[in-house]
C-alpha cells in the first residue's frame, strides 16, 4: 500500500492495512466468512474516502476488483478447506459470502429478461454466470451442494419468488445490515478509526 499511496496518505496505512489483511480469513481458526468479506469492503471504502478510488471507478471496482477478490477467496476456500465462519447453515444465504448477492442483484435490476426465478434455469446459469455475479453465486452453490436447491438453500429459493431484482436488492441490503453489520459475533472484530468512525 505504501507503493500506491501518496506521501500525504502513507500514515493511513495503520488503519487500512488491518482491513486488508483481515479480508482473507482467520489464520488461527482457518475460517472465512462475511466478516472477512466486510473487511475487504471496508478497505475499498477507505480508499474511496481518501480519494484513491473515485466515484467514476465504483462500477469497475465492483466488477473487476471485488470479483477478483471473490474468485481468490473461492479458490482459498477450496484449496485450504476453510471453515465457514459463523455460518447459519441451511438457513443462511451462503456459507461464506453475502456481498456478491447484493452487488449481483443490483447488476440485474431492470434486466429485460432475467428475473429472480431465472436462477432455476440451468441454461441461463451456465451461459450468463460469467457476466452476472448473482448467477455466479447460485451456480457455485448448485455445484458444491448436493440435493434439491430448495432443501439446501431454502432462503435463496424463497428469494427467487420475489417479483423483481429491485425488491431482492433492497431486501438483501436490509438483511446484510441485520445479519452482518448488527451482529456482535461478527462485528466484535471490526476496527474503527478516523476513516471509519464508531458512532
Amino acid at each position: 500500500m505504501l507503493q500506491f499511496l501518496p506521501d500525504n496518505l502513507k500514515s493511513s496505512t495503520v488503519e487500512i492495512v488491518p482491513y486488508f489483511t483481515d479480508s482473507f480469513g482467520n489464520s488461527s481458526r482457518i475460517d472465512y466468512g462475511t466478516g472477512h468479506e466486510t473487511n475487504f469492503a471496508a478497505w475499498l471504502y477507505c480508499l474511496a474516502r481518501m480519494g484513491i478510488i473515485e466515484e467514476v471507478d465504483y462500477q469497475a471496482v465492483v466488477s473487476r476488483v471485488f470479483v477478483k477478490y471473490i474468485e481468490l477467496m473461492r479458490k482459498l476456500q477450496s484449496v485450504y478447506n476453510l471453515e465457514p465462519a459463523g455460518s447459519h447453515g441451511v438457513w443462511g444465504l451462503d456459507d461464506y459470502h453475502f456481498l456478491p448477492f447484493i452487488f449481483g442483484s443490483s447488476q440485474l435490476i431492470d434486466h429485460k429478461y432475467m428475473k429472480p426465478k431465472s436462477i432455476h434455469n440451468e441454461d441461463i446459469l451456465e451461459n450468463f454466470s460469467n457476466e452476472y455475479m448473482y448467477l455466479s453465486c447460485i451456480l457455485l452453490i448448485k455445484k458444491v451442494k448436493k440435493g434439491l436447491f430448495a432443501e439446501h438453500s431454502p432462503l435463496l429459493d424463497d428469494i427467487s419468488g420475489v417479483p423483481n431484482w429491485k425488491k431482492v436488492n433492497s431486501g438483501l441490503l436490509k438483511m446484510y445490515r441485520a445479519e452482518v453489520l448488527e451482529k456482535v459475533p461478527i462485528m466484535q472484530h471490526f476496527l474503527f478509526g478516523s476513516l471509519i468512525q464508531w458512532e
